[in-house]
């Protein structure tokens, strides 16, 4: 399924419609690769419809979220960031502390690790996100 038919059906079960501003905002968020903060999702979308506002991206980034369409991060720099949720496989991040540079990694043995203490102490996860801060290999020393 499509992210706007996803989105269209969120809505319709709330009794709301797929404006053309949501339909933009929702393609921009779709198009920005990686991870991107609302005011990056705002200049993109204006670029497409000029009367989008702040407000308007932020109440449409907030039903992204709970549609599970996106993600929200919060990578410890007073700024949320969103990436893709809908097609996007698990991963976890490296962050460096320094520059900003995120890094996005798979790691099969640290899944299984948190299943196996999950297990062991008798918790059900219903969702994680593991974040690494240090420094990247521009910015280490």
């Amino acid at each position: 399924m499509t992210p706007e038919k996803l989105f269209t059906d969120f809505l319709e079960k709330k009794e709301l419609k797929l404006t053309s501003q949501r339909r933009t905002i929702l393609g921009q968020a779709m198009t920005v690769g990686g991870h991107f903060t609302a005011d990056e999702l705002l200049k993109h979308s204006k670029k497409e419809d000029r009367t989008i506002s702040k407000a308007t991206v932020y109440r449409t980034l907030s039903l992204l979220k709970e549609a599970k369409i996106l993600e929200e991060q919060d990578f410890g720099n007073d700024r949320k960031y969103y990436e893709r949720a809908v097609g996007h496989r698990h991963h976890d991040h490296f962050i460096c502390v320094r520059c900003g540079k995120i890094i996005e990694f798979e790691n099969g043995a640290i899944e299984r690790l948190q299943d196996h203490e999950a297990k062991k102490q008798r918790f059900k996860v219903v969702y994680h996100s593991l974040k690494l801060f240090g420094f990247c290999n521009k910015c280490g020393s």
